[in-house]
């Protein structure tokens, strides 16, 4: 179970928002029914209440439940964050962009399997280098030579391995 944010400032909201006991509080907040009673007798009155509905940690049928049986205690709701973060595109020093087309050309070569749109979320790069490199019409083609991404340093072998794995899968279903 996850502690309470705040604890004195969520403890104010309760006493001033609900109809909860002070040992309902106390047992909440993890404070002690005394301090309840001071914060109820607004002796600390400096401290802004903290509403723990909008903070995730408790709803509103929780409440309502407790309200209507006083020996009932309060469950702190767990907080999932699940909120995924997208993916930040990594910096790639200046030295290493000249080598994006030999990881483009290792790729076109050793996985031809993968798509325009893999490779380009892989190196970073656009379908424009990618298909100039496909039909060998890009402007430094005669010095582009194939080398690894991986062992560049341009992309991690893991995020390689689950493209390749989702071409895989895609082929699978496909037959």
């Amino acid at each position: 179970m996850g502690t309470l944010l705040m604890p004195k400032a969520t403890a104010i909201w309760l006493v001033e928002n609900t109809s909860l006991t002070f040992e309902q509080i106390a047992a909440f907040s993890g404070l002690h029914p005394l301090e309840i009673q001071a914060l109820a007798d607004d002796e600390l009155a400096s401290i802004k209440g903290l509403d723990p509905i909008t903070a995730g940690q408790l709803t509103a049928e929780e409440i309502r439940r407790c309200e209507e049986n006083p020996s009932a205690r309060l469950e702190l709701r767990e907080v999932i964050s699940g909120v995924k973060q997208p993916k930040k595109s990594r910096y790639i020093p200046l030295s290493k962009r000249q080598d994006k087309p030999n990881a483009i050309s290792w790729l076109l070569k050793n996985h031809p399997e993968l798509g325009d749109a893999q490779i380009m979320r892989l190196l970073g790069t656009t379908k424009n280098t990618i298909q100039a490199i496909r039909t060998r019409s890009h402007r430094d083609m005669e010095s582009i030579r194939a080398e690894n991404p991986v062992a560049m340093g341009l992309c991690a072998q893991k995020d390689l391995d689950s493209a390749l794995a989702e071409v895989r899968k895609k082929e699978n279903n496909d037959e």
